[in-house]
């Protein structure tokens, strides 16, 4: 079955779920991963942290690392901060939650993507939860324009959303999970998520096909050969997917990949 490419927000404590950690690194190329220390990088470079992430970098997961953007409310000087902690870490971008969608809060944004280039770390990815306005196409960015239940997804008419954007689904039932991901390709989406976890935190632990499927190459593309990951895509034009690689609609807000 087609599926699009794996972006996973991860904050399973290395300690308390080895497992999640080994599963993924399992998948290695296939996944791009969103590690989160302590609602962001922490207040500094912890070595459990760094040698777990290392481990997934070296099996060719793409890492980036959680910044909560809080829609626009948080000082850019603290924003900025948690960028240049992550760039402690082996990670190859940020992932920017919660990011506001009007067009008056496109600033702060655009100061810290630069500031995640310019420590770097080039793979930015936006997380706003909905379709951001036009403006923040202008960016060049991947956007996940969905960051909601399964229930919302259903409902959701994919008004403003691009094919190539990215959809992070969860609460997912267990049995309904390969029908949330047959409406992701059909709606275009380029990168994201269905998880049949749910509130209070659906990124706590790894979704229920993770343990199954430990070849998500083969669901992405050829035997062997790693899926794409979520690329930045020219302004005003179709997204592809976070970089060698390359999706439509949303419902519901991001409430801190979030979720």
């Amino acid at each position: 079955m087609d599926r699009v490419p794996t972006l996973l927000p991860l904050r399973a404590h290395p300690l308390a779920r080895p497992h999640a950690w080994e599963i993924v690194a399992g998948h290695g190329p296939a996944f791009t991963v969103v590690v989160d220390v302590a609602g962001g990088p922490g207040s500094g470079r912890d070595p459990l942290w760094t040698a777990a992430m290392s481990r997934l970098d070296a099996a060719g997961v793409r890492l980036l690392g959680y910044v909560d953007v809080d829609y626009g409310t948080r000082p850019v000087a603290d924003i900025r901060a948690d960028v240049y902690r992550w760039a402690g870490y082996p990670v190859r971008g940020v992932f920017l939650d919660r990011t506001p969608v009007s067009p008056y809060s496109i600033g702060p944004v655009a100061v810290v993507a630069q500031a995640a280039v310019r420590g770097g770390m080039p793979d930015v990815v936006l997380n706003p939860g909905e379709p951001p306005d036009e403006a923040y196409r202008e960016l060049g960015l991947p956007v996940c324009v969905f960051d909601g239940s399964w229930r919302e997804y259903r409902r959701w008419t994919g008004a403003g959303a691009r094919p190539g954007d990215g959809h992070l689904v969860h609460a997912v039932p267990p049995w309904e999970l390969d029908e949330a991901a047959r409406l992701q390709v059909s709606r275009g989406a380029g990168f994201g998520l269905v998880t049949d976890l749910g509130a209070p935190d659906p990124y706590t632990d790894l979704p229920a096909w993770c343990g199954l499927w430990p070849g998500l190459a083969e669901a992405g593309g050829e035997p062997g050969k790693p899926a794409p990951v979520p690329r930045r895509p020219r302004p005003y034009r179709q997204l592809s997917v976070v970089r060698d690689g390359a999706a439509a609609g949303s419902a519901g807000r991001s409430t801190r990949t979030g979720s």
